[in-house]
Formats: structure tokens, sequence, C-alpha cells
């Protein structure tokens, strides 16, 4: 059984594993450092359909197809889905997968998604409440600038702290096994709003949570930053990547060392013009499912520490001069029990 040691950390028990896991992504995704990783790389952002959207249905039904398929199971295996996607009322999601048949719970949690769907499905599998769940989320350049900003025909000038927002999607199938990698604690987050009302400056918004919720773990488990291989966010990119190491030194906790960003991570900050790294639903999930997973499994990496951060506006929010209040969800992920 689970055990919960503070109103947000959860320890758990049986240290469920994730099984399988798999990442598709777009082509400018498939052009950055860690193409090699990824399970899929589709040249064309509509991927055969009609629109946008149903574009990026289609990742999340593949990529759980995908990572079933590498755990040698079947939708019918599966008893439980969590998913989510950045879209007004999760149409990715509940399109996408509304064929697999299987029991659903539809999340939003933002950007920080993967990090909830992938807790919450482990703590069901600690708890034996479901033998195979599965977790997944996307995000799509097109289907994120239409709702969020503005049409893309419009061309409007990028701020230099605006994110590109990753065309992937990610997918994990969890139960019990004795093969890394092992899901060792959850730490939900709690809302933090700072005040930030700029919607180009996602990291910003989102790094007071992340900082939160870190700092709520390392307090609860009594451990440091240099006891894990990676501290690794989800989508601050290089501002809120910063912001984040600033906040937590005000608390004396320095992760400088072991912290990296998969806004960071997904794309050549260099070569690619994404400004201040790679955002959405898809960076973290997909960054996650083709590359950490495997080096956790692959016995590279030991402890890491998988933050996932979101920012909760929405389109109504934002045109009513609201500010952006940001959350992150943890997964303490490990390759021994």
């Amino acid at each position: 059984m689970s055990i919960r040691i503070s109103k947000s950390t959860i320890l758990l028990d049986t240290k469920p594993s994730v099984l399988s896991y798999a990442a598709i992504v777009g082509k400018k995704e498939g052009e950055g450092p860690l193409a090699r990783h990824f399970d899929v790389i589709c040249d064309d952002t509509t991927l055969g359909e009609e629109t946008w959207e149903k574009a990026e249905s289609q990742m999340q039904r593949n990529a759980v197809s995908k990572a079933l398929e590498k755990a040698k199971l079947s939708s019918a295996d599966l008893e439980l889905l969590f998913a989510g996607d950045l879209l007004n009322q999760c149409i990715s999601s509940s399109y996408g997968l509304r064929d697999l048949q299987v029991p659903f719970y539809g999340l939003y949690g933002a950007c920080s998604t993967m990090a909830e769907s992938l807790g919450l499905i482990s703590i069901f599998a600690d708890n034996q409440l479901v033998t195979y769940g599965a977790a997944v989320t996307s995000s799509h350049f097109c289907t994120a600038e239409r709702q969020f900003r503005q049409p893309l025909e419009y061309g409007g000038q990028r701020a230099p702290t605006a994110q590109w927002t990753v065309t992937g999607s990610g997918a994990v199938i969890v139960g019990q096994s004795n093969k890394p990698p092992y899901v060792k604690a959850v730490t939900i987050g709690k809302i933090v709003d700072l005040g930030v009302k700029d919607i180009n400056n996602m990291g910003a918004a989102m790094a007071p949570a992340a900082a939160d919720t870190i700092g709520t773990y390392l307090k609860d488990t009594k451990t440091n930053p240099g006891d894990y291989d990676l501290i690794l966010t989800g989508d601050l990119g290089t501002v809120g990547s910063d912001l984040l190491i600033d906040l937590l030194k005000h608390d004396q906790i320095d992760i400088s060392q072991v912290h990296n960003d998969c806004g960071k991570l997904i794309y050549d900050l260099e070569s690619q013009d994404v400004h201040a790294g790679g955002s959405g639903c898809g960076c973290a999930a997909s960054v996650l499912c083709a590359y950490i997973l495997k080096r956790i499994s692959e016995g590279v990496l030991k402890n890491v520490l998988f933050v996932a951060t979101g920012a909760l506006m929405s389109t109504t929010s934002f045109q009513q001069g609201e500010s952006i209040p940001g959350i992150a969800h943890l997964v303490h992920l490990s390759d021994h029990k």
C-alpha cells in the first residue's frame, strides 16, 4: 500500500515499473539533438489528417499503440488510462483514445500532465487497483498557437522569452515488474501564483511552482539535490530554469549541478529558432519517453526527479487580464527498488 508521508508526498511500497514507453514527434523535434531516441518522427504536421487537432489525436493514439506493442500487450490488457493535453476539453485525448474502449480519466494539468498522469497510474498500480495501466499526453505547435496566441498566418514577432510548443506525444505502460525504471514516490504539486501575466513568458510563471514542489519533496524525504543524478523539469526553458535555480538558492537549496530541463534538451538552442526553448505537454512527455526512461533502464541514471510544470491559464483568463497560476508534479524514478 502507498504511504502518505505528508500532505503532498506519497511513497510507493511496491515500486511499480514503467514496463514500456514510446515517443512520437514532429519534423522540427526530429531535427534536434534527441532525434535518434524517438520511436517515430513525423515529416508532416498534419499526419495525413484534415486538421492539426486530428493530427494531435492521432499522435496520442499512435504513442499508446507503440508502447503497448513494445510491452507485448494489447489495448484489451489495459485496465485504466490517464490522458490529457492542452486543448479545450482535452479533445486530443478523448477523440484520439475513444476507440480503445479502455476506462479513461481525462486530466488537465497543462504541461505538467505527463508527471500528473504517470504519478496517478503508478499509485493505482502500487495499490493493486490495476495490473496494467497507461499514461499519455501530447501537444502540437499549430493547435496550441491557434488556441492560445494567434493564427499562424499572422506571423507575429515572438518575444525572446517565448518558447516553442513541441509537436509530440509520449506514452507509458505501468505495472509490476522486476525491471527498471521503478516509480518510488510522487509529490502532488500546489498551485503557486506570483502574479506573472505575460503569456509569452511561461518559464517565469511556472518556475515558482517547480521550486515549491522540489523543495517540498526534498524536505519530506530528508534528501539533498546531491542524492539524485538528475532533477529534470518539464518545460521551463532557459528563462524559467535560471529562475528556478535562483528561487531554490534563496531557500539554501542548490540544484544547479544536477538540474536540466526538457525544454532545453529537445531542441538545439543554437541552431534551431526556438527562443527560450521547448514547451507544451509533449515536451516533457517525449523527452521522458524517448530518452530519460531509457537511460534509467540502462543504469546510466540511478535516481531521477521528474518534475513536469504547467501554466494553468486559459484563453478566457488571459483575455480578462488574470495572472498565470503554475503547478508542478514530481515523480521519483529509479533503476533500483
